[in-house]
């Protein structure tokens, strides 16, 4: 039931690898995510290496949870001590979207963060059937 918004590998982790990375983004274990299956629940734990416990958001919309972070925006290209040659850790924010049932509250999702982990425990459960909004009326006669 717990499927990424994108199926599969991310498409883009092979056009982020170069040896130089001229793009700016060279650590593609950000996010990087375990989904384990239980009998009652499932445990999502996610990478967040260099991210603080405030700058992560997870928000259920639509039997969608996305959970979002953001890390140090300062992307100067020197400080007051002089020039940036390269800079290799990762600035900015990302995102990710796992569809986890509509059927699922806000309430039944247990998180914790901790040295840059992410552990969330989300419960399954069934959609409930769909109620039969046709009636016979009887016909006399």
């Amino acid at each position: 039931m717990m499927l990424p918004s994108i199926f599969g590998e991310n498409l883009l982790d092979d056009f982020f690898d170069d040896d130089w990375n001229a793009w700016g983004y060279s650590d593609t274990s950000l996010m990087n995510t375990d989904v384990k299956e239980n009998e009652k629940d499932y445990e999502l734990t996610m990478s967040m290496p260099g991210v603080q416990k405030d700058n992560v958001k997870a928000e259920l919309n639509d039997g969608y949870l996305t959970i979002s972070a953001s890390t140090d925006t300062n992307n100067d290209e020197k400080d007051k001590d002089g020039h940036y040659i390269r800079r290799e850790r990762y600035s900015g924010s990302c995102q990710r979207s796992f569809y986890v049932g509509k059927d699922v509250t806000e309430d039944d999702i247990k998180a914790s963060f901790e040295d840059g982990t992410l552990k969330m425990t989300i419960p399954k459960k069934e959609a409930k059937p769909a109620v039969e909004s046709k009636k016979q009326i009887a016909i006399e006669g």
